[in-house]
């Protein structure tokens, strides 16, 4: 169908150069967007650039850290410069880190709050600031902006509490955001969210698989409460993401799509 086309729509998105981006940024590219593919590993992002040319699409590397606004600014000035416009905005830079987890020997009550704060400012303050930049030339000609969201959002899972506030924020941020752009903008810009299941990602990976591959206690809790008992793959995101991105979701704003094997509507019984 046609308005599920991505054709001459310039999307960014950050994290692209992550597991997850990689999977985003093939997928726009297959459905016709050109791909503004935002990292801080230049390498990588020019790898991927070159392999979509080289299938026949269109796409630009962008080298910025998506907490330091002059970087995002540059890359919005490149891209504006090369294509003059932007049509969407994926915010897929994100993840745990090791200082934002809490064990269960950890004492609660002198938990790393430095390093919880360090993942709620990538999540969040993540998310935020692209926003900020490149949905400022969106208020022209409109655009799509689509956040990752989280299981944990809404769900207690144990370990992950600075990944779990940033997530539980992301979604507060998505409803007000959609809400306050429509108010200003009409149906210009709207914003919306994908909350991905349990996915297999270099941040995750440790705590889910042994190095053989073989399931850790965590990973076999989530299977037993994922109703398709397996993990789900990054491409499996992309179906729900060109929606989001594509015309055929012009009356869609301030939404969450779960993409969870069933994770978040079973009870384990």
């Amino acid at each position: 169908m046609e308005n599920f086309s991505l054709k001459g729509k310039v999307i960014i998105v950050t994290g692209g150069t992550g597991v997850l981006g990689e999977a985003f940024v093939k997928g726009i590219a297959q459905a016709g967007g050109i791909v503004g593919i935002l990292g801080r590993n230049e390498q990588v992002a020019t790898e991927r650039a070159e392999a979509i040319k080289q299938s026949g699409g269109e796409a630009i590397a962008l080298v910025a850290d998506v907490l330091n606004e002059a970087d995002l600014i540059a890359a919005r000035e490149t891209i504006l410069g090369v294509y003059g416009r932007i049509d969407g905005l994926v915010n897929g830079a994100g993840g745990n880190m090791p200082g934002g987890v809490v064990q269960p020997e950890d004492d609660i009550f002198s938990m790393n709050l430095d390093g919880l704060r360090q993942v709620l400012d990538l999540n969040l303050w993540g998310s935020i600031i692209p926003t900020q930049v490149f949905g400022q030339a969106m208020t022209k000609d409109g655009g799509s902006i689509v956040n990752i969201s989280s299981m944990t959002a809404k769900h207690v899972v144990t370990k992950v509490l600075g990944y779990s506030i940033a997530k539980a924020a992301i979604d507060s941020y998505n409803q007000w955001f959609a809400v306050e752009a429509a108010n200003r903008y009409g149906d210009a810009i709207r914003m919306n969210a994908i909350a991905p299941g349990f996915f297999l990602t270099e941040q995750n990976r440790t705590l889910l698989t042994q190095p053989d591959g073989s399931y850790t206690l965590r990973g076999n809790l989530v299977i037993q409460n994922t109703p398709y008992k397996r993990f789900g793959h990054p491409d499996e995101l992309v179906g729900a993401l060109i929606y989001l991105l594509s015309d055929a979701s012009r009356f869609v704003t301030g939404t969450v799509i779960n993409v969870d094997g069933g994770f978040s509507v079973f009870s384990g019984v």
